[in-house]
């Protein structure tokens, strides 16, 4: 079993930057594939940023540029630093843990997130 605890979100002015953690527990063995996603009120829950176990990125368009995943396993953690903020970021981020196929990828687990809000 595995747990994700996310910490970082908040509050920000348009063009500021926030950096989230995704800290696990567990045993990880069985995953190569992490994820950060955002859901906006009325809006579907949507990838945002992800990596894989050969250090393999992909971004949504929306955030190329402005994003960075990375992960430090010394530290058990994952990070989505974001930079040049906007208001149409504002959501509720949470990270999620799996294995990615050649057909796609698989979350198992996911944590509770953390809220960023980006005013004009």
């Amino acid at each position: 079993q595995v747990r994700l605890v996310e910490s970082g979100g908040g509050s920000v002015q348009s063009g500021g930057s926030l950096r989230l953690s995704c800290t696990y527990f567990g045993n990880i063995d069985s995953i190569n594939f992490w994820a950060w996603f955002r859901q906006a009120p009325g809006k579907e829950r949507e990838r945002v940023a992800s990596v894989d176990s050969d250090r393999n990125t992909w971004y949504r368009d929306s955030v190329k540029g402005r994003f960075t995943i990375s992960q430090d396993n010394t530290k058990n953690t994952v990070y989505l630093q974001m930079n040049s903020l906007k208001p149409e970021d504002t959501g509720m981020y949470s990270c999620a843990a799996g294995r990615i196929y050649s057909w796609g990828f698989v979350t198992d687990y996911r944590g509770q997130g953390t809220q960023v809000t980006v005013s004009s």
